[in-house]
């Protein structure tokens, strides 16, 4: 079966005046679709720059990147950006809402930058608000919303495109335990549901909803863990 994503000796190197800073050192990862991912690791292991780099949002310095047998790192910067809006749904730690908007029209904002009517946007972000269990939060703006409810409509604006691929930076990071438990169980709901999931956590309660965790250090793989019940034995 050929991998959903194909994560080919990629490098990343930075160059902060004289310092050279090695992020990625040659990683290769394989992920089947469907698949729900937890990368770990301290600070500056190359988690999040792993994450960026397969989002699009970061070039590696070298190696290749295949998402849905596509080669993104090969892709003009239009191209990539229409790569973003067809495949993949970001979701952060510190949630980027628009504080002046309410929960309905922060989730319409991609869905008015992809173009689409006006009607179809409200019925499409509804239902995305509606699926994360915000349906009765509608009009309410950011500040009217807890910290766990602001994470649930940056993930209903994550899913209003239907991407398959969900990507989630620390996302329980700026969250309670409780508000990040129900987070981490909504994104194992969305994973059975079909979508194929990688979450960036410091936190290791986060890994017993992953069916694979993925340990990084100094910019390397160093361990794999995989649950009983997952075949995604690849890479």
């Amino acid at each position: 079966m050929t991998a959903f994503i194909r994560i080919e000796r990629v490098g990343k190197d930075y160059h902060l005046g004289d310092q050279h800073v090695q992020a990625l050192a040659g990683i290769d990862l394989s992920i089947q679709s469907g698949k729900f991912v937890a990368l770990m690791g301290p600070s500056g292991s190359g988690k999040s720059t792993l994450l960026n780099v397969l989002g699009g949002l970061d070039r590696p310095t070298s190696g290749k990147v295949f998402v849905a047998d596509e080669e993104i790192t090969a892709l003009t910067p239009k191209a990539l950006c229409f790569y973003r809006r067809r495949q993949i749904g970001f979701i952060f730690q510190k949630f980027n809402l628009l504080g002046t908007q309410t929960a309905l029209e922060n989730v319409e904002f991609p869905l008015m930058f992809a173009g689409v009517h006006e009607k179809e946007r409200r019925i499409r972000a509804t239902k995305a608000l509606e699926a994360v269990g915000l349906g009765d939060r509608l009009g309410h703006r950011p500040g009217e919303l807890s910290g766990g409810q602001q994470q649930r409509a940056a993930v209903a604006r994550a899913l209003v495109g239907d991407p398959p691929l969900l990507l989630a930076d620390e996302p329980t990071g700026n969250l309670d335990t409780a508000s990040g438990h129900s987070l981490m169980e909504l994104f194992a709901d969305l994973n059975r549901a079909g979508r194929t999931i990688i979450v960036v956590t410091h936190d290791p309660r986060m890994t017993q909803f992953a069916s694979r965790t993925v340990q990084l250090r100094d910019g390397r793989i160093v361990q794999e863990v995989f649950d009983s019940a997952s075949t995604d034995g690849d890479g």
